[in-house]
């Protein structure tokens, strides 16, 4: 195990679902003149995930959207096995949706209610008594320091705003695992050290396991472990330094 140690003791993630892939491939039939030709996106994924904090580093079109994708069966694999703490994300999808809560990296993909405080009341529907929803979503939004948006419109706020709202909506129904794909992009400076705060908390104070995608550099360095996807394949499993440090080379190496 891979233990970065910088805000979260040993203890922390302990005890959240383990995620493995052997031999994981994802591809698409791209329509062609000539027929239907076979384009990889994943190839031969073979990782056992169980650091507190987990960052997948790559570019734009590398893979690393796809593969996340796979932890709660919104993307199937063609082939190889996904589990999610001994479960199958396609066959067993409720009970892995109930462990895996995601984040998208645009937040009207979720948002659905007028105000962050009807989103997160409507995410508690199914845990929550009606008379209690209210309360229960407030003290959500007050966890992740946004409770003066509770009964904003979400229209009037900014991108990272609605990125924040989101997160608390799915972390109102208490997911053992969160991921995040590209959490920074729409965020300024202040809201990104904020999730980045928020994020080591959780890990700490829920026993959490984050697992987020970037190819912000900096924010990387919150993870415990980082894993480099290019071309649709994982190239380099490191501590976040070193990865980092791969990732700039690899980035170099194809520009030159």
């Amino acid at each position: 195990m891979i233990v970065g140690g910088r805000f979260a003791p040993d203890s922390a993630g302990e005890g959240a679902p383990e995620i493995s892939f052997a031999e994981v491939s994802v591809g698409v039939l791209d329509d062609t003149p000539t027929g239907d030709v076979y384009r990889p996106i994943l190839t031969d994924v073979n990782v056992t995930l169980d650091e507190p904090m987990i960052a997948i580093i790559g570019a734009n079109g590398s893979g690393k959207s796809t593969l996340l994708q796979l932890f709660n069966g919104l993307v199937t694999a063609n082939s190889g096995r996904v589990l999610i703490d001994g479960l199958d994300p396609v066959e067993q999808a409720k009970q892995v949706r109930s462990r895996v809560g995601f984040v998208f990296t645009d937040p009207a993909a979720q948002l659905v209610m007028p105000t962050p405080l009807e989103d997160i009341e409507l995410s508690l529907r199914k845990r929550v008594p009606k008379a209690q929803r209210g309360a229960a979503a407030l003290a959500v939004l007050e966890e992740l320091g946004i409770a003066d948006l509770a009964d904003r419109s979400v229209y009037e706020l900014s991108g990272g705003q609605r990125q924040l709202v989101a997160l608390a909506a799915v972390l109102a129904v208490d997911p053992q695992i969160l991921v995040l794909d590209e959490p920074t992009t729409l965020l300024d400076l202040r809201n990104k050290e904020k999730l980045r705060r928020l994020l080591a908390d959780l890990v700490v104070s829920r026993g959490v396991r984050v697992i987020f995608s970037t190819h912000d550099l900096d924010f990387a360095g919150l993870a415990d472990r980082a894993l480099v996807v290019d071309s649709g394949r994982v190239v380099h499993d490191s501590a976040p330094a070193e990865a980092t440090r791969m990732y700039r080379e690899l980035i170099m190496s194809d520009s030159s």
